[in-house]
């Protein structure tokens, strides 16, 4: 099969590049320089150079191909319509890339606790409404004939096997315990985010590439930690002895951001990926979160 992935370069997109060529497809992908060109080359990656401002290349991409996985920008819509507009009546299949964000709450640190799997209705807060609207249009557009899917992924962690090595939530965790020289969290940290190794969400990808229906919406998690859980392991790690300390939300928006303090670090995002094991037979199986940073790949 010819795919074309936005984000190749990235965390994500590289790696599941890398994983669909290994399972004999073509893939091309959309780069924003020939500098980022030469990173994605030598994994078998075709460029297509261009950003996702540039509709006119993401159309002439989307027609030369079987499938487009969307990997780039979860909440841009144009993006999104382009692809869904020049696969229609073609039967072609088209994968949104989302993120359980859609679910988080505005815990602080705390942990409330609901838990959602597929089939759990999503009220999201306004700065994810339009991810929501988003994935709910994709999911629609299997009415048009193609195939059309979302994936959801959780906190994710492991070492990318593209060209970007490293994911989001982990990293910014350890470099902040690096910077203090003690694991840290916000509030009492007791809020809960379900996560999933790159090597177990790429597999996902394949399998939903290869056997999704149409109108197929998937959360990718395989359990949860509490964000003290993981500053703790991190502390162990780093050779703190496993000491934490709290910190204000006011202070986590000065290292990581609004968006990355409240909604990503200091919020619950907690689900089950009911439909992915039932429907397409995944079965993760990389090591847990709080192992892998203990004893994977994070100690080197």
């Amino acid at each position: 099969m010819k795919v074309f992935i936005t984000g190749v370069a990235g965390f994500i997109g590289g790696s599941v590049a890398v994983t669909l060529i290994k399972a004999g497809h073509d893939v091309s992908g959309l780069v924003r320089s020939e500098a980022r060109a030469r990173d994605i080359e030598p994994f078998g990656i075709e460029p297509v150079i261009g950003d996702l401002g540039d509709l006119a290349v993401l159309a002439r991409a989307a027609n030369g191909v079987d499938a487009v996985i969307n990997i780039a920008n979860s909440d841009n819509r144009e993006v999104a319509d382009v692809f869904l507009k020049s696969m229609r009546g073609t039967g072609k299949t088209y994968i949104q890339s989302s993120g359980t964000s859609i679910v988080a709450d505005l815990a602080g640190g705390a942990r409330p606790g609901k838990i959602f799997d597929e089939a759990t209705p999503v009220n999201p807060l306004p700065l994810r409404a339009g991810r929501v609207a988003l994935n709910d249009a994709v999911l629609a557009a299997s009415n048009d004939g193609l195939r059309a899917v979302v994936i959801c992924p959780s906190l994710i962690y492991g070492v990318g096997l593209g060209a970007s090595k490293d994911s989001m939530q982990v990293p910014w965790m350890i470099e902040l315990a690096k910077k203090h020289g003690v694991g840290r969290h916000i509030g009492a940290g007791e809020n809960i985010w379900s996560n999933v190794h790159i090597n177990d969400l790429v597999d996902l990808y394949r399998r939903a590439l290869q056997d999704a229906p149409g109108g197929a919406f998937y959360y990718a998690e395989n359990g949860e930690n509490s964000m003290r859980e993981l500053a703790e392991a991190i502390s162990r790690m780093l050779g703190y002895g496993g000491r934490t300390e709290s910190m204000s939300v006011e202070d986590a928006v000065a290292e990581w951001g609004e968006g990355g303090a409240r909604y990503t670090m200091g919020s619950n995002s907690r689900v089950r990926a009911v439909r992915a094991r039932e429907e397409l037979g995944w079965s993760p199986l990389a090591l847990p979160l709080l192992d892998e940073v203990e004893h994977g790949c994070y100690r080197s």
